[in-house]
């Protein structure tokens, strides 16, 4: 007689990705290569099809490079610093509110769980709880949207678009010193059609995002400016060596 013994299986556990922690950091990654990729690029398609020779596309090229992430990481340093001191100044106020009417504060976290769904005995009581753990964070996290131990970074930002930017850059500049003038202007415009594609797929995809219509949205529009500025550059006829 056979006796059949049903497997035991142990439920696995569920484990969440969240990607929303890496907005910040992606966001000023994705775009400096992006940046750095397609303005290089159309910079030195438009420099190609004027006719001028290596030397004077790869001096335009360097000093894009130089230039973009100059411009990037004073940029992205301005913009996050300002985040930062928005921030810094929103939890100033709840730290002064909170030690001039605490109660009033604990009531509007109150408010804030009943709105989410629980009832109003439970709400006083969450509110009290976390207001006796730490009142401040419960009220940055839940009335301002904040984690005061993570605030933006703006030196991180400026650094990363800047390193970002000019790995992008670097792309289109070491193929058009590489290839001949006459095979320049396609060959640059085809090696930064497939970067954009990858940098659209790849920035998609750590985004948590289907990865289609990004990459279809970048290659279309770097395809379109690359298109502008060739045809600038034909309109000049430079014929420099």
């Amino acid at each position: 007689m056979l006796t059949v013994h049903a497997r035991r299986t142990r439920p696995r556990h569920h484990i969440e990705r969240h990607l929303s922690h890496r907005a910040g950091w992606l966001r000023a990654a994705v775009l400096g290569a992006n940046d750095g990729l397609l303005s290089t690029a159309g910079l030195l398609v438009g420099v190609a099809a004027s006719g001028a020779g290596r030397p004077v596309v790869a001096a335009s090229g360097v000093a894009a490079l130089v230039a973009g992430a100059a411009s990037m990481a004073v940029g992205e340093l301005s913009s996050v610093a300002s985040q930062r001191d928005a921030e810094e100044a929103d939890l100033a106020r709840e730290r002064e509110e909170l030690v001039e009417t605490p109660r009033a504060e604990q009531r509007e976290l109150a408010g804030i769980y009943e709105r989410r769904g629980l009832t109003p005995h439970l709400a006083d009581q969450v509110a009290e709880q976390l207001t006796a753990h730490d009142a401040l964070e419960a009220h940055a996290r839940d009335e301002l949207g904040l984690d005061p131990d993570d605030l933006a970074r703006p030196g991180q930002a400026a650094v990363t678009s800047a390193f970002s930017f000019s790995l992008g850059a670097l792309v289109p500049l070491l193929v058009a010193l590489l290839v001949g003038s006459g095979a320049r202007v396609a060959a640059v415009v085809a090696v930064t059609l497939v970067g954009l594609g990858t940098l659209g797929a790849t920035g998609a995809r750590l985004g948590g995002a289907p990865p289609l219509r990004p990459t279809l949205r970048v290659v279309a529009g770097g395809a379109a400016a690359m298109a502008v500025t060739a045809l600038i550059g034909s309109l000049f006829d430079v014929a420099v060596s």
